[in-house]
């Protein structure tokens, strides 16, 4: 491994997986830094699962690039079936997948890019002269290394690396700063999902409206997403702040993933709150299992099959760039000249303190753009973010945080990175025009 790179990525979660491949494939050197000993970031350290949404809701697929490319090699390996209807209707599609394998083929196509790839790393120190970043200070098992860098990439989700080198951050709510609840997620196996779908079609009205309930009984889709149970959560009177149940079937025809948990009131970027989000939450999830298999047809013979390394961050920093998108550009469907990816999840807001979600649909042709400014901090002159942590509000942050897009703003900051160490500029300087053709070219801005 050298000390020296083109291009230097920290995190390897899904933009950072991404970037790291994007850039390779531009014959830059590139390394990838990530603090687990394997790759995947909240898609497997935390098992979010399913990915969504590539699509909007007429069906046109608008995330494709590396990302639909992972999704191929998966569905090769039989470790996804690919993009399947969302039976709550809730978006379009969820893309089941196998997160084993998903680590391997990450580490697998990185390594095809040429990729440099440290595990077990944690950037503790970032190095910074004038306005940019000359190196980073990592913190491993052989002690203390120092990598340096001409251009950056913050895939961290929680904006260490930007955090770190002293820009502008912003976290959580305008009003009082609080992030989205944690989630524990697990997986339940010994499920009966003919009984749950026999409930479902005998109780309809006991689900979410938007449902698929006679495409479900019919067989048109395959179960994929429940969302209600109502009155047995009522019931039961669980002390967890959330008014239904909600897992995912799959990957294997008796196993669900169970996303019930709901910890509130810790700030991700704490250790000490992160360490009583974790206590919380793994406590949540055998009371959760207890419900599943006294209240819940289908899971009288489930068992928990296993859970989630760590919890689930669905919120903290965000960097302060040159553009901020706002809840009003997803829900007006705003188009960007700009533009480096598409996305049509909807706002999703999980409340820091109630029960509830806030929801809000896109707007326009049910689409938005997400400008290349957001992936630009304004004080640090040689380093983009990717995935959660790109310039947003609280609001349109709800949308903007899920995998798919992760992955697109993730390819989009790998191709910006490369150009700009091939041209010798600053990102913020590289031709927007070159930048979009190469992404058009790989299927990641689509007409």
């Amino acid at each position: 491994m050298n000390k020296q790179y083109d291009v230097v990525i920290v995190g390897g979660g899904p933009a950072g997986i991404n970037a790291a491949i994007a850039a390779g494939r531009m014959n830059v050197t590139v390394l990838l830094v990530e603090r687990y000993g394997f790759l995947g970031g909240m898609s497997t350290a935390a098992m979010v699962y399913p990915w969504m949404t590539f699509h909007d809701y007429k069906g046109r697929q608008v995330i494709k690039g590396i990302a639909e490319e992972i999704v191929g090699r998966l569905q090769e390996q039989g470790a996804s079936p690919g993009h399947l209807r969302d039976t709550i209707g809730f978006v379009r599609t969820v893309t089941p997948y196998k997160q084993e394998e998903y680590k391997l083929l990450a580490l697998e196509m990185a390594k095809e890019a040429g990729v440099d790839i440290l595990l077990h790393s944690f950037v503790d120190e970032v190095k910074v002269s004038g306005n940019s970043i000359e190196s980073i200070v990592l913190s491993t098992k052989s002690g203390r290394m120092t990598i340096e860098g001409k251009t950056f990439i913050d895939c961290t989700g929680d904006g260490d690396l930007c955090h770190l080198a002293g820009a502008k951050m912003q976290v959580g709510r305008v009003d009082d700063g609080l992030t989205q609840p944690m989630t524990m997620k697990f997986r339940m196996n010994g499920v009966d999902l003919d009984a749950v779908k026999k409930y479902m079609i005998d109780h309809p009205d006991e689900f979410y409206s938007k449902s698929l309930i006679e495409e479900i009984k019919s067989g048109v889709h395959p179960l994929t997403v429940v969302q209600g149970f109502y009155p047995q959560w009522k019931k039961a009177g669980l002390p967890i702040n959330r008014d239904h149940v909600l897992f995912f079937t799959g990957p294997g025809e008796d196993e669900v993933l169970i996303n019930c948990s709901r910890v509130q009131g810790y700030d991700g970027t704490k250790a000490e709150d992160l360490t009583k989000a974790e206590f919380e939450g793994r406590k949540q999830v055998f009371m959760l299992a207890e419900f599943f298999k006294e209240y819940v047809p289908g899971f009288e013979k489930a068992g928990i099959a296993s859970i989630a390394p760590q919890i689930g961050v669905r919120e903290t920093r965000r960097i302060l760039g040159e553009y901020v998108l706002t809840a009003e550009d997803v829900t007006n469907g705003t188009k960007f000249e700009d533009r480096i990816a598409m996305s049509a999840y909807p706002i999703d807001i999980h409340d820091p303190k109630k029960d509830y979600v806030t929801f809000a649909e896109v707007g326009g042709d049910g689409t938005f753009d997400i400008p290349y400014r957001c992936l630009l901090p304004k004080e640090i002159e040689n380093v983009l973010a990717a995935g959660r942590c790109i310039s947003t509000t609280h609001e349109a942050f709800a949308t903007t945080r899920l995998t798919p897009s992760a992955m697109a703003t993730g390819q989009a900051a790998g191709t910006a990175a490369s150009i700009a160490v091939k041209e010798g500029v600053r990102p913020k300087d590289i031709n927007i025009s070159s930048l979009q053709k190469i992404l058009k070219d790989n299927d990641v801005i689509l007409d």
